[in-house]
């Protein structure tokens, strides 16, 4: 189908597969699987047909055509899986066939299969961030004073390092990283409260039956049903739309280095990557592509998620499944955005001359705020300040070195001359003076980086 052709493109088969449908349906049998166990161990099932039915829990025994053809008709895949797992079950033993499915409901399967699977993907994400916050760790700390132009709107500033940038992208994974870990830890929990939420059907025994539940399938106890209490679980999901968003900041400021007229990096390069069809001589950063296209999705797709809250009652109506719907979609877009950017990051061309360049090609302008700062000590920052943009304006008119302009001004002022060195104004231009402070700092955030 064509969305899943484009949906391919932004993702990898790792993800993609946990919620394909034998993944998902056969999530939904080990839930099930785990309920009869849980609850044979506190007599609500016999022991044997708790063997049996979870010997029936394979998913190979069944035709998913089938089931998702009846799924539409019903409403929900869980009530014709039940179905088939009760038919399954009773061709080796009828007495066991009356006890699946015992005291649950279809959310419950449904719920506790997605958090089974986002389990999964979650490890899976947190793992690519760990490896991407590794590479971005040792860029930052090999150019922690390599200097290069700082922009805001867009525009050329001042001079940062290299080290500082990359720091910062670090930083922001790191924290996306350890609050997904402590959202996940909170959100991804079993569901089980049978027809209203109330576990009724088991008894005194629910609550046990459930902590049992969670521990066979690697999940938390909630101490209750969420089946309309959708909070901590769309947390989760608004967790990882700030982690597509952090990725997309990263994606940006590499797309627009990669720039032929920027030049200063280049992801990298091989057989039919980032080519044109029209252009041969392109080189297009379609890792940061992948990137972008994660977290300009994620909005919506979390916006989805919050907008599927207000669910009705016991049992949402239309809300409930639009987020299942979605659900899958955010978390194949981040894992696909972090394995782009751990590619572009694992062979990433670094320009420090073309950096360099890019400085020197300015006149000496991004300077000028450093060059107030020396006049400053004689002027006044308000008049200093002012100078500078008449000096400022004179080198552009002119099309002289700023430095040049500063120099000359200095030598033909006489409260100027005797108070100023030319040296200490020499220095305030100087690429690797600037980026002296941001290596400082780029050390000083590497220290503070949280331990995952």
């Amino acid at each position: 189908m064509i969305h899943a052709l484009f949906d391919d493109f932004l993702t990898d088969d790792r993800v993609a597969a946990l919620f394909d449908a034998p993944a998902l349906v056969q999530a939904m049998l080990s839930m099930e699987q785990a309920l009869a166990q849980a609850q044979s161990e506190h007599a609500l099932v016999p022991g044997p047909s708790a063997t049996a039915i979870g010997q029936a829990c394979d998913v190979a025994r069944y035709d998913l055509d089938d089931l998702l053809q009846a799924g539409r008709r019903a409403g929900s895949l869980a009530i014709p899986l039940v179905k088939m797992l009760t038919a399954e079950v009773a061709k080796t033993d009828a007495q066991a066939a009356r006890h699946v499915h015992k005291g649950s409901t279809s959310q419950d399967v449904l719920d506790t299969a997605m958090a089974i699977q986002s389990r999964k993907a979650v490890d899976l994400i947190d793992a690519r961030v760990g490896e991407l916050v590794q590479l971005l760790r040792d860029l930052a700390h090999t150019h922690a004073a390599t200097p290069v132009l700082a922009r805001t709107l867009m525009q050329p500033a001042t001079v940062t390092s290299f080290g500082f940038k990359v720091a910062q992208w670090c930083l922001a994974l790191q924290r996306a990283r350890m609050a997904l870990r402590r959202q996940g830890e909170q959100a991804l929990s079993v569901q089980l409260g049978g027809a209203v939420g109330t576990l009724a059907a088991m008894g005194e025994h629910g609550p046990a039956v459930r902590q049992r539940m969670a521990e066979l399938l690697g999940l938390r106890d909630p101490g209750g049903q969420w089946h309309t209490s959708r909070d901590e679980w769309i947390r989760l999901g608004t967790e990882i739309g700030v982690l597509c968003g952090s990725l997309g900041k990263v994606a940006t400021d590499l797309a627009l280095m990669c720039q032929g007229e920027i030049g200063e990096l280049a992801e990298p390069t091989g057989a039919g990557r980032g080519g044109s069809s029209a252009m041969p001589h392109k080189r297009n950063p379609v890792s940061s592509l992948v990137a972008l296209a994660a977290a300009r999705r994620a909005p919506g797709q979390v916006a989805t998620l919050l907008g599927c809250m207000g669910q009705a009652h016991e049992r949402g109506l239309g809300d409930w499944q639009a987020e299942l719907a979605e659900w899958p979609h955010l978390l194949m877009g981040a894992h696909g955005a972090l394995n782009a950017l751990v590619e572009a990051f694992s062979g990433l061309q670094v320009d420090t001359a073309r950096m360099r360049r890019n400085i020197d090609a300015l006149q000496g302008l991004v300077f000028a705020e450093a060059a107030t700062r020396v006049l400053a000590a004689v002027l006044g920052q308000a008049q200093a300040h002012h100078l500078m943009e008449q000096l400022s304006k004179q080198a552009v008119a002119e099309g002289s070195h700023l430095l040049d302009t500063t120099l000359a001004h200095i030598a033909a002022d006489d409260a100027l001359r005797g108070q100023i060195d030319p040296a200490t104004v020499k220095q305030a231009f100087d690429p690797e003076e600037a980026a002296h402070h941001p290596a400082a700092l780029t050390q000083a955030l590497l220290a503070s980086l949280p331990q995952a």
